[in-house]
């Protein structure tokens, strides 16, 4: 079994009123049980995230999302979008695939975190757009938003998918893309280590081959921004 580390959540969570989850990989969904249960917090999702939040006995916090029906909590409001996850095994299938179907907290191994259904997250505040996509590859058909303002772009296991960076910013004509996804995150937090063969330098040629005038960001750990829309 692997647990979330409770210390590292009190260090860098405040408050959470709602959680939403793309997928339920252990590195997507570990720590959620443990938020919601410190915090409060509804999470947002699927079957398998309702089904791990049942193992914690939190099945009650747990709502599963429909696709693209619109849900608020305060002042934002958000859809889910159908997706598909990168296939990382050779391009041929996706890892740990299916729904999670552990029946004991003593049977979470990584493995044991399938990767039940996959979705974009699409987010609503203060005029501000903001599309999350998870994992390397998408459903074109499904994504209805563009022209969003910021996309927080998951780059681990790009180079599976193919032409993935080209494809999601044409369907999405974001303003401004942050790669995310791009941690080691078989090493602890805070170890600030890069995935394997991920190449970040390789995904900003990727983007600037699509568009050339589309800016890139990056983020610090913790650190907290301001965005205006143009």
């Amino acid at each position: 079994m692997i647990a979330a580390d409770e210390a590292a959540i009190a260090t860098w969570i405040d408050r959470a009123d709602a959680v939403l989850v793309g997928h339920t990989h252990f590195d997507h969904a570990m720590d959620v049980p443990a938020i919601a249960r410190a915090t409060g917090a509804r999470v947002y999702g699927s079957r398998s995230l309702e089904h791990l939040m049942g193992l914690h006995g939190l099945a009650d916090r747990a709502v599963v999302v429909a696709a693209h029906a619109d849900y608020e909590v305060g002042p934002f409001r958000f859809h889910f979008v159908p997706s598909v996850h990168s296939k990382l095994q050779l391009g041929l299938r996706v890892n740990y695939g299916g729904e999670l179907t552990c029946e004991h907290l003593d049977g979470l191994t990584p493995q044991a975190y399938r990767c039940g259904q996959v979705w974009g997250i699409c987010i609503e505040v203060a005029g501000v757009r903001i599309y999350h996509q998870g994992s390397a590859d998408l459903i074109e058909d499904e994504i209805k938003d563009r022209d969003v303002d910021v996309f927080l772009c998951g780059i681990a296991g790009r180079r599976f998918t193919p032409h993935y960076v080209q494809r999601v910013i044409e369907a999405l004509s974001p303003k401004l893309v942050v790669p995310t996804h791009f941690d080691d995150f078989f090493r602890p937090f805070g170890d600030d280590k890069l995935s394997f063969n991920v190449n970040l330098t390789g995904f900003a040629d990727e983007v600037h081959a699509t568009s050339h005038d589309l800016a890139i960001g990056v983020l610090e750990v913790g650190e907290r921004i301001e965005y205006r829309t143009r």
